[in-house]
């Protein structure tokens, strides 16, 4: 799984330190996803501080010149992952940082899911998470993050 969402992620990666205008962007797989369309009426105009830009694809969003905030919708869900998987206002999120300082986000259990990456020499993830759960939380979790008393029964 780690690897099927990083590819994209990666290319995306140059975006972070794109100029002014418009910004380009690859849509997700399932972009034309009718909960895509939830989520992206609801997207705040700032996020972590960071002003909203226009893109070029289907359910993207990106804040910051340059862009340090991007967004895509429509990515496909998957079970579990050896990725960490953390809770920002009652919405799981797997955590990639392989390409630290830029990090990507996942949505965990909620269909289609939501790719977040996060320049975090610009912006605090877990802030940039905060100002979008409002918007992300139009889509109904279908599971939720396993802790270790779930695995283990302690």
């Amino acid at each position: 799984m780690r690897a099927r969402f990083l590819f994209p992620s990666i290319a995306l990666l140059g975006v972070l330190s794109g100029c002014a205008g418009t910004v380009p962007l690859t849509p997700a797989d399932d972009a034309n996803n009718p909960k895509c369309a939830e989520i992206m009426v609801r997207l705040p105009d700032t996020v972590a501080g960071e002003a909203r830009r226009s893109t070029n694809a289907q359910s993207t969003a990106a804040w910051g010149d340059p862009s340090s905030v991007i967004l895509r919708c429509g990515i496909p869900s998957d079970g579990p992952s050896a990725l960490p998987c953390f809770t920002v206002d009652d919405i799981d999120w797997l955590r990639d940082d392989a390409n630290d300082p830029q990090f990507t986000f996942l949505t965990f259990g909620r269909d289609p899911a939501v790719e977040v990456l996060v320049d975090s020499t610009v912006v605090s993830g877990t802030t940039a998470l905060t100002d979008l759960s409002s918007a992300i939380g139009a889509l109904e979790p279908t599971r939720v993050c396993a802790d270790a008393t779930d695995v283990f029964g302690n």
